[in-house]
């Protein structure tokens, strides 16, 4: 479990290796992760979108934008949070993923990012 906090919101992240899902002879790892955003502010916040950064011990570094999460653009009053899950591949065993959220505080419109700690994504074959 990694954790951040930036301006008060704090995102918790977790990554699991899914064996089911693998095929790691054909160079195919699967890892789902679970994400809480947490508003420990005063304001009301969206998050607006997100950017991710996939690193691979075989493959490029790839980076992933776009609104929202799973579909979502979720408001969070202070004291409130927001979980999801969601899965990212890899051709080896062995990665991270990083980020930022972007958000914005419901009462004067300001956007700012929140970072998202880095996951680090490991299966137990190794970097194959």
């Amino acid at each position: 479990m990694s954790t951040a906090v930036t301006q008060d919101i704090r995102v918790t992240a977790r990554s699991r290796y899914e064996a089911v899902h693998s095929d790691p002879r054909a160079g195919r790892f699967i890892f789902s992760y679970r994400i809480t955003i947490a508003n420990h502010g005063r304001e009301t916040v969206r998050l607006k979108s997100r950017h991710w950064v996939i690193l691979d011990s075989l493959a490029d570094r790839r980076e992933v934008e776009g609104p929202g999460v799973v579909g979502e653009t979720p408001t969070l009053a202070p004291g409130e949070e927001f979980s999801y899950s969601s899965a990212c591949d890899l051709r080896s065993g062995y990665g991270a993923m990083r980020g930022t959220y972007r958000m914005v505080r419901v009462s004067d419109k300001e956007e700012f990012d929140v970072r998202i700690p880095e996951m680090q994504l490991r299966s137990p074959y190794g970097a194959n």
